[in-house]
């Protein structure tokens, strides 16, 4: 833990190609999520927005929102504290210096694939970008270890998305730069300002290593190093965390029987214990299909991104009656997380 806590420190200071009908599928999940909106609370239940709060964020109505004020807590950085990036650079992954090993995101619509190294991200948390004509925002919450990508769009809008240097339930605060209404990452819910009660759409990405995107070869882009920041790209400022007893920042209550840092893979509303799923290497339930194979770093064990434990690389996908794979969107986090966002439901092992 004393490790983790002097990376964290050091932090403040310092192809997947998926079938032809993947944009109709995307223009459905947009049409269902819009739906799917969650319930705004009384402004009396919002609760009193702190001083500090109010004077940073004049344009955001906290008076309108899904979560009282009182469930977000500082992560130390401001507004901004902790910057996205925007039009970030590629070179081909053939080019790239990065180890096999190095866990990354790989996005793919309309032939356009682009991969994204976690060891920017852990220092970004947020790329915003556009991919094969999709908006996108790429994001990963340390804290969390959840790598969920977005559709940018929403409603007739293009958003921007950058971070608050808030927090809720240990998980990142995003906002949008057009109307700064504030989201929560884990599931994409408006959670503060104009656009509360929203929810933005989670796409489909593959959570895997450099060494699968350079197996599959093709011409898939791999983004670059950021210029102009002064940070250590390939270190882990959390080390130790996802060995640590108990999650940095959280005062919530943990779920029984389980180690509250110990790896689930989420997906179709539903938890699944990770180590079961390295046990069996499949895993089937109903119509859909999860997988794992080794060779994908943990972003949150050693100082050296590389070198952490093998996790291993995670694949989700839906079956149909014909027995074709589609990937689904899914994430690989931890136990506390999802209990604290899915209370009653159990932890599939």
């Amino acid at each position: 833990m004393r490790n983790f806590l002097t990376g964290l420190v050091l932090s403040f200071f310092t192809v997947f190609v998926l079938s032809p009908h993947l944009t109709a599928q995307v223009t459905a999940q947009v049409t269902a999520q819009a739906a799917n909106m969650a319930p705004l609370l009384s402004p009396e239940a919002c609760g009193q927005v702190p001083i500090s709060i109010a004077r940073a964020w004049p344009h955001t109505d906290f008076n309108q929102c899904t979560a009282p004020i009182a469930e977000v807590r500082s992560g130390g950085p401001g507004k901004d504290g902790i910057r996205s990036i925007e039009m970030p650079e590629f070179q081909p992954v053939s080019s790239s210096a990065l180890a096999d090993e190095e866990p990354v995101i790989t996005v793919s619509f309309n032939g356009d694939t682009r991969t994204y190294p976690l060891q920017i991200l852990i220092w970004h948390e947020i790329v915003n970008d556009e991919v094969g004509g999709v908006p996108v925002a790429v994001t990963y919450c340390p804290l969390c270890n959840a790598s969920i990508v977005f559709d940018r769009r929403l409603n007739d809008k293009v958003l921007e998305f950058g971070t608050t240097g808030n927090l809720r339930r240990s998980d990142l605060v995003m906002y949008d730069r057009q109307t700064e209404s504030w989201f929560q990452q884990y599931d994409g819910t408006g959670l503060f300002g104009m656009l509360a009660g929203e929810v933005l759409t989670a796409l489909p990405a593959r959570l895997e290593s450099v060494g699968d995107v350079r197996m599959r070869g093709g011409d898939s882009l791999i983004m670059a190093t950021p210029k102009g920041f002064l940070r250590p790209y390939g270190a882990n400022p959390y080390i130790g965390y996802d060995t640590s007893n108990f999650p940095f920042l959280f005062d919530g209550e943990v779920p029984q029987g389980i180690k509250p840092l110990e790896y689930v893979v989420i997906a179709d509303d539903r938890a699944w214990a990770l180590d079961s799923l390295q046990k069996e290497k499949q895993i089937k339930s109903g119509d859909v299909l999860l997988e794992w194979a080794p060779g994908r770093a943990s972003a949150l064990d050693s100082r050296k991104i590389a070198d952490g434990h093998d996790l291993g690389v995670v694949t989700v996908s839906q079956i149909d009656e014909k027995g074709s794979k589609e990937l689904i969107p899914y994430k690989i986090s931890f136990a506390f997380v999802w209990h604290a966002f899915n209370p009653d439901a159990a932890i599939i092992r």
